[in-house]
């Protein structure tokens, strides 16, 4: 599965304070072990909100604001894609993160959240409707070897988990 780990702003995000050439250099060798070890898909930093703006959509109308944004704890400082195999490895990674209380006061605070993936979705469907006909199919007693569906490759879930759908019909992984 593949979630956003979103660093939040904070006041020296959001002042554009760097963080200290020790921190950087840390962080580049964690980026280093994401690439490596097949985890990190994207990631970047962002600008303070005094370069950003914001549209806000109310009816039919736009209001576009120019940042700077008061509230930091709705900012974002930077983020990554990471493809995992469940949350709680991408925990395990989050809790690696180089972080140096010296030269960093302030509090900081990561969001984990699963990337909605519309095509698996879609596709998961598709193989439940695909279920549901065979099921029904006046065929499915014959000596065909039957159909097997391996759902966990679309919803990143594991290959030993046995599934069914909304009509019963077994959706097994296959081997």
């Amino acid at each position: 599965m593949r979630v956003i780990v979103i660093i939040k702003g904070n006041a020296e995000s959001e002042a554009g304070i760097m963080p200290s050439e020790k921190l950087l250099t840390d962080m580049g060798k964690f980026n280093e072990e994401l690439v490596n070890a097949g985890i990190m898909l994207d990631g970047e930093g962002l600008h303070p909100s005094s370069k950003a703006k914001r549209v806000k959509f109310s009816g039919g109308k736009r209001l576009v604001t120019d940042g700077p944004f008061a509230e930091t704890r709705e900012l974002i400082a930077g983020y990554w894609i990471w493809k995992v195999n469940s949350m709680d490895e991408a925990v395990e990674w989050v809790n690696r993160i180089p972080f140096d209380p010296e030269t960093s006061p302030d509090e900081s605070e990561i969001e984990i959240r699963k990337v909605a993936q519309f095509i698996e979705q879609l596709a998961q469907i598709s193989l439940e409707f695909i279920a549901l006909c065979v099921s029904s199919s006046p065929y499915r007693d014959s000596a065909a070897p039957p159909m097997r569906f391996s759902p966990s490759v679309l919803d990143g879930g594991d290959d030993t988990t046995e599934r069914r759908d909304h009509a019963g019909c077994q959706l097994d992984a296959v081997p």
